[in-house]
């Protein structure tokens, strides 16, 4: 290897010919360094653009960036600011739920509270209505045996009819049927008006005062005028006075009994309570009083009033009418709507 540089070495006689050689590569060198220094110039040049080219974008995005952070820290806050909100808006939002479930809740409690009640007061109603019922229907009972009152027994099963078909309940069915079968058999009963005979009757001891006695005296006869002097006018005064005191008459079998003034109140007092006795043998349905009482009236009228009197005429006639009437009737009774309250009572 030490031997190749030598080996190599121009030789000494051949300088003058290598010169031009030499010179031509010198410019050629010289070239290619002005080729090289001009592109590495412009490389510098273009590095350099580039450099501040990447500056400026570098300064361009660190404040794009900037601006981005701030806006990004603008958006920030303003999304802590909503997200503060939001949690208000939230928390308001759950206490408000709070207090509707509770609110709820407590509307529940008054429903199941108002539901109750009503269950409790539909039930109050019901036995109220059916107390009502059964007042009602024992008033009927009682009209028909103590006073064999048709009509009020009619009037008493159609408003407790009524009652029942205003509340409209399946449970009411049993007690408005047998409602309806004694309604139906008290209207095919005969009926009889107790209120107008009861009238008559009265009417007949309110006028009972005004009928005139058979031993009442028609006409008086009128004094005689007194006149001053003689012992004849005296005598024929005292004549006529002892006719007054005492007065003799001859009684027939077919004349009336005579009675004096004093008894004559007492006649009448009995005929009155005879006629109020056959009027409360009336309401009881005491048929065989109620004719016992009529015919007792009869006689008294017969035997000691004036029966030529147009007023004790028309009162004959009347006992008689009355005494044709049967006050005594086989009334029908209600069992079957106090049997089926009963059941509905033992059910319920």
């Amino acid at each position: 290897m030490n031997d190749t540089p030598e080996a190599s070495a121009p030789q000494p006689p051949s300088q003058p010919a290598a010169a031009p050689a030499q010179a031509g590569a010198r410019t050629h060198v010289s070239a290619v360094a002005l080729v090289a220094l001009l592109i590495a110039t412009l490389a510098m040049a273009a590095a350099a653009w580039s450099w501040f080219d990447s500056s400026e974008r570098i300064r361009d995005l660190k404040t794009e960036l900037g601006r981005r952070l701030a806006e990004t820290g603008k958006d920030v806050s303003e999304t802590r600011l909503l997200a503060r909100n939001a949690d208000d808006a939230m928390r308001q939002l759950s206490e408000k739920v709070v207090r509707i479930e509770s609110q709820m809740a407590m509307s529940q409690q008054q429903q199941l509270s108002l539901e109750a009640l009503y269950k409790d007061l539909s039930q109050g109603r019901d036995q109220w209505t059916l107390a009502e019922i059964e007042q009602v229907l024992l008033t009927a009972a009682q009209q028909l045996q103590l006073a064999g009152n048709v009509k009020a027994a009619i009037i008493a099963l159609e408003g407790a009819d009524n009652r029942l078909q205003r509340l409209d309940k399946p449970q009411f069915t049993a007690l408005r049927r047998a409602i309806a079968a004694d309604l139906a058999n008290l209207r095919a009963a005969p009926s009889l008006d107790k209120v107008g005979v009861s009238a008559r009757i009265e009417a007949l001891a309110a006028r009972h005062a005004g009928w005139p006695l058979a031993s009442a005296q028609v006409s008086e006869a009128a004094p005689a005028p007194r006149s001053r002097g003689g012992v004849g006018d005296i005598g024929q005064e005292l004549w006529t006075e002892l006719k007054r005191l005492a007065q003799i008459r001859r009684i027939d079998g077919n004349e009336a009994v005579l009675l004096p003034p004093e008894q004559a109140y007492f006649l009448r007092e009995n005929l009155r309570l005879r006629l109020l006795s056959a009027r409360l043998a009336l309401m009881s349905q005491d048929q065989a009083a109620f004719q016992t009482d009529l015919r007792a009236v009869s006689e008294l009228l017969s035997r000691y009033y004036n029966t030529r009197d147009a007023g004790v005429a028309a009162a004959l006639k009347e006992i008689k009418r009355l005494s044709g009437l049967q006050v005594a009737q086989e009334l029908p009774a209600i069992d079957a709507s106090l049997a089926a309250l009963d059941a509905y009572k033992g059910e319920h």
